[in-house]
């Protein structure tokens, strides 16, 4: 028989995540199948987009929080740096399009920001949500197989974390 404090904290656990819990991608497993509207409306089908050299798709909890600016300006930062390596870059969140849209704009963003409203992306990538947001992860695939995932993706150093792992490989 489950003690009451087992049955608290599964009761719990359910509420905060919504009740989903997928499995996060492993390495070797493909960009999932999944489409979703990117800050001008436009729908954006991430296995065609990421087919052919390296794609990163980064999550975040909320646009223009501390925490999910600074990860974004990072990665707006080495823009360059990571471009000269191939690298397409989606940002994910469960924000609704118009709050992607001024992320992008208030921060002079270059690359696309996912409006992720129904987490039909979030789930297809196993990433975790509290309270309906989404955990800071990061995946980076290449010739849509993933090559790397950060399961603990860093606000200011995502940029580095990323050209560091493509540096070694």
């Amino acid at each position: 028989m489950k003690s009451i404090t087992q049955i608290f904290s599964a009761v719990t656990a359910t509420i905060l995540t919504g009740g989903a819990h997928a499995e996060p991608l492993a390495v070797g497993a493909s960009l999932p199948v999944v489409e979703q509207k990117n800050q001008d409306d436009q729908l954006v089908k991430l296995a065609e987009a990421g087919a052919k050299g390296y794609t990163l798709v980064y999550f975040y909890p909320k646009a223009d929080t501390p925490g999910c600016t600074k990860q974004a300006c990072s990665l707006r930062d080495s823009y360059t740096a990571l471009t000269e390596k191939g690298v397409k870059i989606y940002g994910v969140s469960t924000d609704k399009v118009e709050a992607q849209k001024a992320f992008k704009e208030k921060y002079k963003l270059p690359f696309d920001l996912l409006a992720d409203s129904d987490s039909k992306v979030v789930d297809a990538f196993g990433v975790p949500k509290n309270m309906g947001f989404s955990k800071r992860q990061a995946f980076l695939f290449k010739d849509g197989k993933l090559v790397w995932a950060d399961q603990n993706a860093s606000t200011e150093k995502q940029a580095e974390d990323v050209l560091k792992f493509l540096a070694g490989s």
